[in-house]
């Protein structure tokens, strides 16, 4: 009794569950794919926007650095506005806003973006970042004339004309003071290597502006040292610029320094910046709050709301839906021939049953096979049936004779004469035949067919053949003829090909009438040797071709044991030239005559005398 398919096992779940899962990842990767998309487009737009505010605060600071107030910076204001495209706002401490690209009364937002101050943020030295320090563009007193500044620039010149002399490479910039100051080529400031030659001392001398505005920092200096009580051992150096980088040679003043990492050291610097701070002072804008449209967002962050969860959800299960359904349909039709096809197969065998292609697919393509096993396996119980009612009468013929006469024989009615016992000694023999034929079949088809392979000669193969056959061909009155073209070898057993050969030889004997011939070729043809066996014995019919090699087939069912044989010859013929791995063939012309053709693969050297003698057992392998 059959039993049902679990439901885990079945083709119908499992293409269902296969589908939701495939459903469920395409859908969590679209998902992934446009969060992940859409994070990364927000985070391109904020760096942008961060761009924007560094380069807006760093433009805002350098007017505050370079102007002692604000009342001009109304029109700077609007055109970076519409460059950006943003809101820009400027505040005192309190929120009051004094400078807005937006219309007046419009609300600033919650936050500042910025605080704008020249003296303690730097955004020059580093563009993109904030610095704690004194904008390098604050240069307030030390700002050179006209005069002063083309003096400096030529000083300049001859100093990098002298370090060209001496294979020192520099190139010149401009300080916002207007100075001119000799870096490397890299941009980086001097090294403060100074070949002899150029070392006039000239460059890096203040100008009567820069030497004013280094007394009043050293007197503000000075001032702030006196109140914390700090007596220095050694002067302290005064640049002419907040950063340490590109400026000439410190200016110095009457005191005492101190070990530079010690507190009174620390002092000091702190005073040499306060007073550096309340000298700027005056030249430079106000403290101011910046305000921007969009300054005071917080991180974006891929957040959906409520409305698109809906439509996220809805969609994944509407393609859920869809994929189950579709999937469902698909499942039917590919189920239904497949349990037709396993209800067929549980008939039993002798039914034959046969199922119905309704499909061009892969299932069709089973039911198509499945069809065509049917019948072959009726062909081959067709062809059981009949091979066993032909071995029982070969074989019942020979024994009911041989059983005939000795009951004859025992009961005294006949003499067992020599001709008697010729009689049954050919009876045995015809027995003995069929036996031996039956043997090598089904030593064929179980694959123990045992060959003993060497290199044979194919002219000496179709000379003992052809001597064996020859009495029994005289006595027919048949000719028989062997033609051999070159010396072509061959890798075989020669008893086995002896017997191949010999059986053709004999069928052709019995169907060539007195006065024919049969003609044994032998050639190669590069990869294989090729025997033919030919009679002029009247042909077999074009329908009777594809039957020639089943066993127990007769071209004329009319002819007897004796006259037409026991059926097995070309039967083996074929199993032995199938067990040498070659091909056996037949052509035929009704009247005229019929040729088998032998292909079997040639040996790849000539044997020599040591080796011919020498024999190589190989299993039969089909």
């Amino acid at each position: 009794m059959s039993r049902a398919v679990p439901l885990r096992r079945s083709l119908l779940v499992r293409l269902l569950v296969t589908s939701v899962l495939i459903a469920l990842c395409s859908v969590a990767a679209t998902a992934w794919l446009a969060v992940q998309t859409t994070t990364r487009a927000i985070q391109e737009e904020q760096g942008q926007v961060l761009a924007e505010d560094m380069d807006i605060l760093s433009r805002l600071s350098g007017y505050a650095a370079t102007h002692s107030d604000w009342s001009g910076v109304a029109g700077t204001l609007r055109t970076i506005s519409r460059r950006t495209g943003r809101r820009i706002a400027l505040t005192t401490g309190d929120r009051t806003p004094f400078a807005d690209s937006a219309a007046r009364g419009t609300s600033l937002p919650p936050r500042a973006a910025a605080t704008i101050d020249p003296l303690r943020t730097d955004t020059y030295t580093e563009p993109g970042a904030q610095r704690s320090g004194v904008d390098p563009r604050a240069v307030g007193p030390y700002r050179l004339p006209a005069t002063e500044r083309l003096l400096v620039a030529k000083l300049a010149t001859v100093r990098q004309l002298c370090f060209a002399r001496n294979g020192v490479r520099t190139r010149t910039d401009r300080m916002p003071s207007g100075r001119t100051v000799l870096t490397d080529e890299d941009g980086s400031a001097d090294s403060g290597y100074v070949p002899t030659e150029c070392a006039d001392g000239l460059l890096n001398t203040p100008t009567p502006t820069e030497r004013k505005a280094l007394d009043a920092l050293s007197a503000l200096t000075r001032t702030c040292l006196d109140r914390h009580q700090v007596l220095l051992g050694r002067p302290v150096a005064l640049s002419l610029a907040a950063t340490g980088g590109a400026t000439p040679a410190p200016y110095l003043f009457e005191k005492r320094g101190v070990d530079r990492n010690g507190a009174l050291a620390r002092t000091a610097n702190a005073c040499v910046d306060e007073a550096r701070r309340r000298q700027l002072a005056p030249y430079v804008a106000p403290v101011a709050q910046l305000f921007l449209g969009t300054g005071d967002r917080p991180v974006p962050r891929f957040d959906m709301s409520t409305a698109n969860k809906a439509k996220v959800f809805g969609v994944a299960g509407l393609v859920l839906a869809l994929t189950v359904a579709v999937t469902a349909l698909v499942a039917t039709r590919l189920v239904r021939p497949l349990r037709a096809l396993t209800q067929a197969a549980r008939q039993p065998p002798e039914r034959h049953v046969r199922v119905p292609v309704t499909t061009q697919d892969e299932t069709g393509i089973l039911a198509l096979a499945f069809n065509e096993l049917t019948e072959r396996r009726e062909r081959m119980e067709a062809q059981r049936k009949a091979m066993v009612s032909d071995i029982a009468h070969e074989l019942r013929t020979p024994l009911t004779n041989i059983r005939g006469w000795l009951e004859v024989a025992r009961d005294g009615l006949v003499e067992p004469d020599p001709e008697l016992l010729s009689s049954l000694h050919e009876e045995a023999v015809v027995l003995q035949r069929v036996i031996d034929d039956l043997q090598d079949l089904a030593a064929a088809d179980a694959g123990t067919l045992r060959l003993h392979r060497e290199e044979v000669r194919a002219d000496e193969l179709l000379e003992q053949v052809a001597a064996a056959h020859r009495v029994g061909a005289e006595a027919a009155g048949v000719r028989l003829v062997t033609e051999v073209a070159g010396t072509p070898w061959l890798d075989a057993d020669p008893v086995r090909m002896r017997q191949a050969l010999g059986n053709l030889v004999s069928n052709a004997t019995r169907h060539t009438p007195a006065g024919g011939t049969v003609t044994l070729r032998a050639h190669d043809d590069d990869l294989h040797v090729v025997f033919q066996v030919a009679d002029t014995g009247g042909g077999i019919a074009p329908g009777d071709l594809a039957s020639v090699f089943d066993r127990f087939w007769r071209a004329e069912k009319s002819r007897s044991r004796r006259t037409g044989g026991s059926g097995l010859g070309l039967a083996i013929v074929r199993q032995l030239v199938a067990a040498h791995d070659g091909t056996v063939s037949v052509t035929s012309e009704v009247g005229t005559g019929t040729v088998f053709t032998l292909r079997l693969p040639r040996a790849r050297t000539p044997a020599s005398p040591a080796s011919g003698s020498g024999e190589r057992e190989a299993p039969c392998s089909r």
